[in-house]
């Protein structure tokens, strides 16, 4: 890295710092960690198995199929 770049840098991390120590301040001893300020409970449906889509049924609206697989352009070169 250049000085310039250094210099940049130095600034910026003073800025980082003086923020982590200003959460320092303010967190306390007696407020428990959480991961959300409010509570959350789960909206989804409950997992349950299912069955899934056949070959056939999965490939029916496919634009290309070939040998039970979608059929897609290649991307990629031979090498």
């Amino acid at each position: 890295m250049s000085d310039s770049e250094l210099d940049a840098m130095a600034g910026q991390l003073d800025v980082i710092l003086s923020a982590v120590g200003r959460v320092q301040q303010v967190a306390a001893a007696d407020i428990p960690p959480t991961s959300h300020a409010v509570p959350l409970t789960n909206v989804f449906r409950p997992d349950t198995a299912a069955a899934g889509l056949s070959a056939e049924e999965a490939l029916a609206a496919a634009p290309a199929a070939e040998q039970d697989r979608f059929r897609v352009p290649r991307i990629l070169d031979d090498e």
